[in-house]
């Protein structure tokens, strides 16, 4: 089990492992695993600003349409927690193969929907197969990189990974508008089908020799399949502080889901491609978060380690959280909704723009570190670690984002966006628990916890 007393102050054995790729293969294969992630990103943001016209056309209400991006998250929750249990058995490299398939023949399936089943089924199946492209990526990261570098490879993962959420939003509308929302799910499977060939052409395994559950096996036959309980790896969140980091869920869907009902009624927008492209500061703002935090959480580890005389406190990551768990979320969040209901014409526009730069910025200064942390604590199955913390904020939004609009429609945009970030607040909170308590938290229920010998 990690613990405050587990030194760091001279190299391990195991940091070996770390050497097996020079620095460039490290930047390439991080690149590319970026690049998947970028995919599922856009994947799942594009969707959103075409639910009026795929309504339009399919004859159906906004509300019924936005069951396709709630049931997309659920999708995503499932997914991960799937890919991730198969990764550590038969390694990174063929899961992501696994995976590309249902992502290209979903494509195919939701631009020919006719139908609400259709559209709900294709849909499911799209973002199944993308759905392991974070915890996956996130677990090459915990593959390559050392521990006082992972916060950063973390950043930079996702900085790209964040461009399809910046820009998918303004594709997508624009696509819409302009072209065919179901010609733009066409492009996505081609898109698609290019990663898989280029994952099969230069990606090579990196999870640690001798660690997959295949490689363990006495003997094994050509074509080994196995039957691996996916929802064994919530098992993890049995432990309080893995728990505790997992059911935060993040605080920009308040204000991104319900982007047409507020902002665009409130400032009478109704071009999908502009809509779209409000989502473009809160993306340059989760892009901003991700890289300043992903260095400070490092910093933040290296510097108390220094404090604690070369002592290693798994939960010292977590304190890169502060600034924007306490300040910038809930502020952005409720300021966006007293600006919405109160500031009219450009200056209130301009106001929003501002917020929603500021949630981004938030917000991922918040995941960031969170997701290093899981890495760091539970190395062994960073993959799966992270895929739990992916499903529980998945399903959390899969809900949330079924009730926003009506909460919106019932008590107004002021009083939503206030709930939600007094939520935000007690969720930093919890935060705060587990920096303090953790490790109480970790000797109460062990579930595996890594060793500085073993990270």
């Amino acid at each position: 089990m990690a613990s405050e007393e587990s030194p760091m102050l001279v190299p391990t054995p195991h940091e070996a492992v770390y050497d097996r790729f020079t620095p460039d293969q490290k930047k390439w294969i991080l690149f590319r695993v970026s690049f998947v992630g970028l995919l599922a990103m856009f994947i799942q943001v594009t969707f959103v600003p075409s639910i009026p016209r795929i309504a339009k056309d399919l004859d159906l209400t906004d509300a019924v349409v936005s069951l396709a991006f709630s049931i997309s998250i659920f999708a995503n929750a499932i997914g991960a927690l799937i890919w991730a249990s198969y990764s550590s058995f038969y390694g990174r490299r063929t899961i992501y193969l696994w995976g590309m398939p249902f992502l290209c023949v979903g494509s195919c399936g939701v631009a020919l929907s006719a139908s609400l089943q259709s559209l709900l089924f294709w849909r499911f199946v799209q973002m199944f197969g993308c759905s392991g492209a974070l915890s996956l990526g996130i677990g090459v990261i915990g593959d390559l990189y050392k521990l006082e570098e992972r916060g950063t490879a973390v950043g930079a993962f996702f900085s790209v990974t964040l461009i399809g959420y910046t820009v998918a939003p303004f594709v997508g509308g624009a696509a819409t508008q302009y072209w065919s929302w179901r010609n733009l799910h066409y492009s996505i499977g081609a898109w698609g089908l290019l990663e898989m060939l280029f994952i099969y052409l230069s990606l090579p395994e990196t999870s640690h020799p001798g660690t997959l559950g295949i490689d363990k096996l006495p003997s094994r036959r050509s074509i080994h399949i196995v039957w691996i309980n996916p929802l064994s790896t919530l098992w993890l969140l049995r432990s309080p502080n893995l728990f505790a980091v997992c059911i935060l869920t993040q605080n920009n869907a308040v204000l991104v889901v319900p982007m047409a009902y507020t902002i665009g009624v409130q400032y009478g927008i109704t071009n999908e491609a502009i809509i779209g492209a409000f989502f473009l500061p809160n993306g340059l703002g989760s892009f901003t978060g991700t890289l300043i935090a992903g260095r400070l959480s490092d910093i933040v580890i290296r510097r108390w380690r220094e404090k604690r005389r070369g002592a290693w406190c798994p939960e010292d990551r977590l304190r890169a959280t502060w600034i924007g768990g306490l300040i910038i979320v809930p502020l952005s969040i409720g300021a966006s909704g007293l600006i919405t209901t109160y500031i009219g014409g450009p200056i209130g526009l301009a106001l929003n723009i501002l917020c929603l730069y500021a949630n981004g910025v938030g917000v991922d200064s918040v995941t960031n570190p969170i997701n290093s942390y899981n890495v760091d604590v539970v190395h062994s199955r960073s993959a799966e670690a992270t895929a739990a913390c992916i499903a529980s904020w998945s399903l959390i939004l899969s809900a949330a984002s079924t009730i926003i609009v009506p909460s919106i429609e019932r008590i107004g945009v002021a009083w939503t966006n206030i709930i939600a970030a007094v939520l935000a607040i007690i969720g930093q909170g919890i935060i705060f628990l587990t920096i303090r308590y953790g490790d109480h938290m970790r000797a109460s229920i062990d579930v595996g916890f890594s060793t500085i010998e073993s990270n």
